[in-house]
């Protein structure tokens, strides 16, 4: 069965390998009316290689009031709207949820699909415990701000999950060290891309080794919780 009309669909696009995009996410795009994207020339690009080519709007973090209005508007109409982004499942860690929270304010009905994101890879092949896990997203980029943050989450005994551009992990990582301890950790970098890596040992091991070999690429810090 097909997308309905007058809903939003939240569709997750691959982190890189194009063997993760679903058939139903496949299906979902090319039956939509409107795709929703965070970067119109990306999600061009990536919706040629799946041979469709649909009408783009972009959502981002300038303008996503203005535009979840105008989309709750046309969805009201009775027009279908996907919500992709570059990479990974709409909302996390990007502004989509705010198109999520109109949708639903409007009484429009959300339909999630599952898909790629770099969160569960990271964390089931880091050897840390994964029956609970608290998911952090990016740590504030300047020091003082990112270690107050850090020292909230001393005592959660949850595993801990992080985003980080390579040209700060370096010094979050020195962060980590600093305010958590010599904790068992995995940097997980590039998921399911061509230079797939995984870091693992104690968080003073891993900092020597960013330290002598910079990463580059998109990453993600999982860290052992408090007493694990």
């Amino acid at each position: 069965m097909g997308p309905v009309a007058g809903k939003i669909y939240l569709v997750p696009t691959p982190i890189g390998n194009m063997g993760d995009m679903t058939a139903r996410a496949v299906e979902v795009l090319a039956a939509a009316d409107i795709v929703a994207c965070e970067d119109t020339r990306h999600s061009g690009r990536f919706l040629k290689k799946l041979g469709l080519k649909k009408k783009l709007v972009s959502y981002h973090d300038f303008n996503e009031a203005s535009r979840a209005r105008k989309l709750i508007g046309q969805i009201s109409q009775g027009l279908t709207v996907a919500v992709i982004t570059d990479g990974g499942s709409p909302g996390i860690s990007d502004p989509a949820y705010r198109v999520v929270r109109a949708a639903i304010d409007n009484d429009i009905q959300v339909v999630p699909l599952p898909g790629p994101t770099a969160i569960i890879p990271a964390l089931t092949a880091s050897g840390l415990a994964t029956d609970r896990f608290f998911f952090e997203g990016f740590l504030p980029h300047k020091t003082a701000a990112r270690k107050k943050r850090l020292e909230k989450l001393t005592d959660l005994e949850h595993t801990l999950v992080f985003f980080e551009s390579p040209h700060r992990v370096g010094k979050t990582l020195e962060d980590i060290l600093a305010v958590l301890g010599n904790r068992p950790m995995c940097l997980a970098r590039e998921v399911s891309k061509k230079f797939e890596e995984f870091v693992r040992g104690s968080t003073g091991e891993v900092c020597e080794q960013v330290k002598a070999k910079p990463p580059k690429g998109e990453i993600v810090i999982v860290v052992a919780g408090h007493r694990q």
